[in-house]
């Protein structure tokens, strides 16, 4: 049976194609790096299939950037749940788990923060909020399980350290960033847990 003109055989699997070509030359040369035809040509798809799926340029970053949130959000819950009950050992794999990224070939640092450094604006700037308010919701949460008493401002502190840790390994190439944010890391919740159990 034939298709008819502009449709497609698996529309679910043009558009997962299309992300994942997207993902990889924008966080390689940056949002702007990049024309629309280039894409498409990487991609292998026309303008007009490109722009059914995300109705422009903007609307495939705003896709790309938030697929990406999802998926690192997910692996670094996973690392942590994955490490077991114990507060310390979770927040460690977090930190274990970003130094492995830092080596990898490629590495650019955080394609969102990337994102809304070079632009300021929505969709980029509104998606990096929630992205580092999903880590904060993460380290928040570990160190309320630590006892901490102000685990609010712990997670903060947290963050801070996972964040600064990324951009250092991006632009300093520092091989140890990871371990040293992670060995800061756990003398503050172990320094906040200890000021909770004499309190």
């Amino acid at each position: 049976m034939p298709v008819p003109k502009g449709s497609s055989l698996d529309p679910d699997r043009t558009r997962a194609a299309i992300l994942r070509t997207a993902e990889g030359i924008l966080y390689a040369r940056g949002l702007d790096g990049v024309g629309i035809a280039e894409l498409c040509a990487e991609a292998g798809v026309s303008k007009e299939t490109l722009y059914r799926h995300f109705g422009s340029k903007d609307g495939l970053v705003r896709a790309v950037l938030e697929a990406r949130s999802d998926r690192v959000t997910r692996w670094l819950a996973q690392a942590a749940a994955d490490a077991g009950d114990e507060p310390a050992a979770q927040l460690a794999a977090v930190f274990d788990a970003l130094g492995r990224w830092y080596g990898e070939p490629g590495f650019r640092g955080c394609a969102i923060v990337n994102a809304a450094t070079q632009r300021h604006t929505v969709p980029a700037s509104g998606i990096a909020t929630r992205h580092l308010g999903r880590h904060l919701d993460l380290l928040t949460a570990i160190a309320e399980r630590a006892g901490a008493a102000d685990p609010a401002a712990l997670g903060r502190q947290l963050l801070l350290l996972l964040e600064g840790a990324t951009v250092v390994a991006d632009h300093l190439a520092a091989p140890g960033a990871a371990d040293d944010a992670r060995d800061a890391a756990l003398a503050l919740l172990d320094g906040a847990a200890r000021t909770a159990h004499r309190d």
